[in-house]
Parts: C-alpha cells; structure tokens; sequence
C-alpha cells in the first residue's frame, strides 16, 4: 500500500475511534447506565456529569499508565537485578547503586552534571533575559529576535557538529578552519589547541553548545512576560526619576519572578537529560562523563542492565523535585 494512503488511513481510523468512543460513552452514561429520567432523573444527570469527565481520559490515563508509570516501574525493578548468562536474572538488592556509587566515573559524571546544572540554566536563562529586554527596544528586534531564537529549531546533535568545527583544530603549519583556534593564534596563542581534551575547561565549552540552544527559548517566553508588565507601573517609576537600570531590576524583574523560575526550571531538566551533545563531541572522554552518557554506556555499552537502571532512576529522582516545582509555577502563573 502506498505510504500517503497508510497515512491517510491512520488519519482516519484514529480520528473516527476518538469520534467514536465519546460518542459511544455519550451514549452509555445517558442512555444505559444513568438515564435522566424517572423519580431520579436529577440525581442521574448529576452523577453522569461527575463520571464524564473522567471516562473522556480514560484513555490519555491508559495510554500514561502504558508507557509512563510501567516503564519507571521496570526501570526500578531491574535496578534491583543483576543479569545473569541464559537471560536469567537474579536479586541482588541496593548493590547496583552501592557498585555504581564506588565507581570513579560515575562520581566524575555527578560532579560534571552538578556544574551542568549551576551554569547553564542561570547562563541561558540570564542571556534570554537580556535579549528579551534588548530586541524590545529595536526597531528590528523582531529579527534579532528570529536570529536568537534560530537554534531552538536545530537537534543537538547537529548543534554539536558545529560547534566541533568551531572548535577543531588543525596542525600548526596547516590552515585552522577552527574559529577558535584562528581567534586563539590571531591573539598570539604558540600553537592551536585540542579544546575537547583539556578537562575541567571542556565541559565548559560543551556548555556552551546547550546555552546557545536554550536562550532561545528563555527569550521568548520572558520577552512575552515583559510585554505583560502593566504600562503604569514603569511610567509611575520614571515620574519618580527611576533611572533605566532601576526601572529593570526593581520594577520589571520582580514582576516576571514567576516566569523567570518556571524558564530557568525547564532548562534545568534539559540539562540533567543532556545526552546528545557530550555523546556527539567528546562520547564522555577527558573527563567530560555525564550521567545520561554514562546510563547508555552501562545500558548499551557494557550490557549492565542493573546499573544502567539504576543510573537511570538516579536521574529520575533529580528530575522529580524540579519538575514538580516547575508544574507548580506554572499552575500558579495561570491562576
């Protein structure tokens, strides 16, 4: 069968079995299991409204039970198993997490995704801030804007491969098609420099890489808070003789905190998943493990399948706790 007539079939049959089953369910809470009629016809029209809701996401909550609540479920229950030969498993308790905690790369990928997260949501989130505040001051700022926000729309990984090309680096006698290098021996550096493999300042120039994406994103949605900042407000401070520095910090910030917070915890959770770039430019050498790379190498690497679980409900747990803060803001915004 041709692919546009599967498609188009798939179309179909979804969009008429959604059609279907609220109809279907329509039909079954008014017509069968609470009819609205009889001495209790007010009652039934009461509990039918109560239940209806519910039975329309009955399957959004399958569908989450399906592929959300299962998978943490089986993630946890072989983080307790060591696989043995014959694809047989046995139960070994905490000693993946206290074998995973022993081992130095583990530590270096904690470490490295500690500084992940201390620099590049406050990094991302600060750059956005301050684009957002700038390009709603130009007469092209909806360009700037577009240029800015240019990086959302490339993968990470093709974000990697070029800033590996910034950061490559060629013989000495050899022309450097890195911007980097060139820049570094323009400025009197003695010879061009293997970034990637200089620990401690690698990690930072795979920071880089994500920042570039992410302030994008934090532009967008900040510069919409600005916008949202009430006109009084600011006109009440320059009559007060609030200079453009004070009307910034002590008039627009404190307005759009909320959404300063919900930006900054969103880059935070795509931080701790950051997987891609690091795989892409250094695959976690020279002491630029982190913790995702690290659960594909148990996982995929290494056939570990209880480390790599266990690895992976390490990163679960640090996720949680932001994104529940985060759902919260974000709640308390709409309200």
């Amino acid at each position: 069968m041709h692919p546009a007539l599967q498609g188009l079939m798939t179309i179909i049959i979804g969009v008429g079995g959604c059609v279907g089953y609220f109809y279907s369910a329509n039909l079954f809470l008014d017509k069968v299991l609470f009819k609205p009629e009889g001495p209790n016809a007010g009652r039934n029209i009461n509990r039918a409204n109560m239940i209806r809701p519910w039975l329309f996401l009955l399957p959004a909550i399958i569908a989450l039970g399906l592929y959300l609540a299962y998978p943490v479920i089986a993630t946890l229950r072989l983080s307790f198993l060591e696989r043995l030969p014959g694809n047989e498993f046995a139960f070994v308790g905490f000693e993946n997490y206290s074998k995973m905690f022993a081992e130095p790369k583990f530590i270096e990928a904690m470490k490295n995704n500690i500084l992940w997260l201390i620099i590049v949501p406050a990094a991302a989130t600060g750059f956005g801030l301050l684009a957002a505040q700038l390009t709603d001051r130009l007469s092209w700022g909806n360009i700037a804007k577009s240029i800015v926000f240019m990086p959302m729309a490339i993968s990470f990984v093709g974000a990697a491969v070029i800033f590996k090309l910034v950061y490559e680096a060629r013989p000495e006698d050899v022309a450097q098609i890195g911007i980097l290098n060139h820049l570094y021996l323009l400025f009197g550096g003695a010879e061009p420099q293997q970034w990637l493999q200089i620990p401690f300042w690698n990690s930072l120039f795979l920071m880089v890489v994500l920042i570039w994406i992410q302030t994008g994103f934090a532009m967008v949605i900040l510069s919409a808070a600005l916008r949202g900042i009430p006109e009084e407000t600011v006109e009440a401070a320059i009559i007060d003789g609030a200079n453009p520095f004070q009307i910034f910090f002590k008039i627009k910030i404190p307005q759009i905190m909320s959404t300063i917070v919900v930006v900054w915890t969103t880059i935070t959770i795509a931080t701790l998943k950051v997987f891609d770039i690091v795989f892409a430019m250094t695959n976690g050498q020279w002491e630029t493990q982190v913790l995702a790379n690290y659960m594909y190498d148990k996982l995929f690497r290494a056939n570990d399948w209880g480390m790599g679980s266990a690895a992976a409900m390490i990163i679960m747990l640090m996720v949680t706790p932001i994104l529940v803060w985060n759902v919260y803001n974000a709640r308390k915004e709409m309200r």
